[in-house]
């Protein structure tokens, strides 16, 4: 996973098996739908409802969700030393929960 930050959006580029992991396509966020950026993980509750995507504990979660929050997309595994949480407005998402390798400027 790449997130390149420009201008006016926020990119997040999926490699070839997170789209698979996830069943999504990569993200071209507008600046203005963006409420906040955190480097924090939400609590996952087991009410959650998956679909599509991927969860094994421990493992990996990907995909949409839906939670008491509302619709989130998730992609982390337990390989990944930074999490973003990334709180939208005017979107199809609530929220963004990515892991990565990189730190964001």
């Amino acid at each position: 996973m790449t997130i390149t930050v420009k201008p006016n959006e926020i990119v997040i580029e999926l490699s070839f098996w997170e789209k698979v992991w996830s069943l999504h396509g990569s993200f071209y966020i507008p600046k203005s739908n963006v409420v906040s950026i955190g480097e924090d993980t939400p609590k996952s509750y087991w009410a959650e409802l998956r679909v599509p995507g991927t969860f094994l504990p421990g493992l990996i979660k990907a995909g949409t969700f839906y939670t008491r929050r509302g619709r989130e997309f998730w992609y982390v595994t337990r390989n990944h030393s930074r999490i973003y949480t990334i709180e939208l407005a005017n979107m199809s998402y609530q929220r963004l929960v990515v892991g990565t390798q990189q730190k964001l400027a």
